[in-house]
């Protein structure tokens, strides 16, 4: 394995981070729960039901110490702000060619030692239905657990919840999944994907 690190976050990314981190204690937000170890880990940012998820989501990782990882179209990844984005923490995804998001990050969860790569599962802000999957596939494959992210608006406390391990079971996984964030209350309640039945199906298909 040809192990690689994180180039270090310049000028404007170390601002950026400090202006969130600051950002999200004017607001009243703490942080709850401990960055598990290894760390190497896929963590589930959801429910994702407003923009302000990603920001205090910034301000949350700063405050727990953690340079958490971001999938993006490699378009984005370009000059002028290429450079930004990676400091920031995105890993450019690049479709042509016929590789899929899956094992692009798998790939890169074998060249880093420590790599943690936040994935919203709903995809949108906007109220959905479904999760899409490519998480799940991803921390099998890579053989790493998942972490659940929380951003809980009725106590404006945000973390990192329990690590669960993936058993190729994916409705029992998800069940697991879901008791946590029963207790925690998105900014738009009636956006949240809630109950079993809206994230398997084809989900279970596909794991077969």
């Amino acid at each position: 394995m040809t192990t690689i690190e994180d180039q270090p976050p310049g000028r404007l990314a170390r601002l950026v981070r400090a202006a969130m981190l600051g950002f999200y204690r004017r607001r009243g937000w703490t942080a709850v729960g401990e960055v598990p170890a290894p760390r190497r880990f896929v963590i589930i940012a959801a429910p994702h039901t407003s923009n302000w998820d990603f920001l205090y989501y910034l301000g949350l990782t700063a405050d727990l110490g953690i340079r958490a990882h971001f999938m993006g179209k490699h378009s984005l990844f370009r000059w002028p702000i290429g450079g930004f984005m990676r400091q920031m923490g995105g890993i450019p995804v690049d479709r042509r060619g016929g590789l899929d998001h899956v094992r692009q990050m798998v790939a890169e969860f074998a060249r880093r030692d420590e790599f943690m790569l936040t994935i919203a599962p709903e995809g949108t802000r906007g109220k959905t239905k479904k999760w899409r999957t490519g998480f799940y596939h991803i921390a099998v494959a890579a053989k790493v657990p998942m972490v659940v992210g929380l951003m809980d608006y009725g106590r404006k406390a945000g973390g990192l919840g329990p690590l669960i391990w993936p058993t190729g079971d994916f409705r029992a996984d998800m069940e697991k999944i879901l008791a946590v964030y029963r207790d925690c209350t998105p900014k738009y309640p009636d956006r949240a994907v809630r109950s079993i039945s809206d994230i398997v199906g084809d989900a279970e298909g596909a794991m077969t």
